[in-house]
């Protein structure tokens, strides 16, 4: 860290403050006095705090972590975006998207929506083989991604750290970090609750020159860790030097595990074959029984179905055979009962044919030869009449024969 004065920070204009009556009371410790209604900050304190985000930024940076620079207002916005530049450290500038750090995943896939606009975009910005109205939308979309997005192009994953600018206006940074624990080295002025960040560097927010200094600090903390963790990569650790004369007996050495790992291999192959046979074996012997179960089902459905209908089928005839046999006992009823007053007709009428003989006088046999005819007659119609009924009768038996004929060949169907 470079040497800095009280004099620097007065000139940055650090120890201001904000109006007493807009303070946070948690600031307490850090203010020096009160100056026209005004606060005044310790720059005692601003050093050592300074000093010690310093420090912690440094020694993360050694170890490949790097923060993530936060500054959204206006002032301010180009100093973030130099610093960062400058160390090569990701950085937002225009505004904080909610969840850039709980829901980073979305947030990738708008980062690669950006890139391919880029790549469609070209080199000069051209957008060759696209029409004209899809290139303005295009181009629309990626100005917008690029203005919120375009300092977190390169970010992989969730920053180890955030150097957060004004933590008064990014309560939203800050909540997101604090939900997952990450470290937070934040500028806070006297309006602003100190509670929840980790490096605390009490100074004023609002000056551009003052933010500068800050980022300055930050900057140079994380290009000289990254210094360090490059020459840590690079140098190779002092207990393998020796061990470099030895180079020949490593090469058998290495010659014989690539045996021994091939003939591991090869046994594992071995012993996970028969265990996928068996998965595979498993898994259709399920299968099949599914089937069977299936079949099963629809077999029983089936027979469900066929047996209704038998049923049906049989309450249908049962009903039929009813209605034929009253039909016939009917007809039997209504023959016999033309018979029986057939009957009766002709006693009564050789009845009365017995009643008048000794009424008339016997004087010729012409008489006689009369009653005989007409009794003659009255027994032929009898036996007409009895043909006729036996006749209907055939024909009665005949159509339901053929009725029981058609339904028995239908339910064989």
């Amino acid at each position: 860290m470079a040497v800095i004065s009280m004099k620097t920070f007065l000139e940055a204009g650090v120890h201001f403050g904000h109006q007493t009556k807009r303070w946070h009371p948690n600031m307490a410790p850090y203010i020096y006095g009160i100056k026209n209604g005004v606060h005044v900050i310790d720059l005692r304190l601003t050093l050592s705090k300074l000093k010690e985000a310093y420090e912690y930024v440094k020694a993360s940076a050694a170890e490949g972590r790097v923060p993530l620079f936060v500054g959204t207002k206006t002032q301010i916005q180009r100093v973030v975006k130099e610093e960062a530049e400058r160390c090569g450290s990701p950085y937002i500038n225009f505004r904080w998207l909610g969840g850039l750090l709980t829901n980073f995943g979305t947030v990738k896939q708008s980062i690669a929506r950006m890139k391919t606009f880029e790549e469609i975009a070209g080199e000069d910005g051209s957008y060759e083989g696209v029409l004209k109205k899809e290139a303005l939308m295009m181009e629309r979309k990626r100005i917008k991604l690029e203005r919120s997005l375009g300092g977190v192009r390169n970010m992989k994953s969730v920053p180890s750290m955030l150097f957060i600018t004004d933590c008064h206006r990014e309560q939203l940074a800050l909540n997101e970090a604090l939900k997952l624990r990450i470290p937070i080295i934040g500028v806070a002025d006297t309006n602003c609750d100190p509670a929840g960040i980790d490096y605390v560097i009490p100074g004023n927010d609002d000056s551009p020159r003052a933010v500068a200094l800050y980022a300055n600090i930050i900057s140079t903390a994380v290009m000289e860790g990254l210094a360090v963790y490059k020459q840590r990569r690079i140098e190779p650790p002092e207990e393998a030097k020796p061990a470099a004369r030895k180079s020949k007996p490593k090469e058998k050495n290495s010659v014989q595990k690539q045996t021994e790992t091939e003939e591991k291999s090869q046994k594992t192959l071995q012993k996970v074959k028969p265990a996928v046979k068996r998965i595979k074996t498993k898994a259709e012997d399920t299968e099949k029984k599914e089937i069977d179960t299936d079949i099963n089902l629809i077999k029983a459905d089936t027979k469900e179905k066929v047996s209704e209908t038998k049923a049906a089928d049989d309450t249908k005839k049962v009903s039929k055979k009813t209605e034929t046999k009253e039909k016939v006992t009917k007809k039997e009823k209504a023959e016999t009962d033309t018979k029986k007053s057939t009957k009766n007709k002709a006693s009564v009428a050789s009845e009365k044919v017995s009643v008048e003989k000794p009424a008339t006088k016997p004087k010729t046999k012409a008489p006689a030869k009369t009653a005989e005819a007409k009794s003659t007659k009255s027994a032929s119609k009898t036996q007409t009449k009895k043909t006729a009924v036996k006749t209907e009768i055939q024909t009665d038996n005949a159509k339901v024969s053929e009725e029981n004929i058609a339904e028995k060949t239908e339910t064989e169907k």
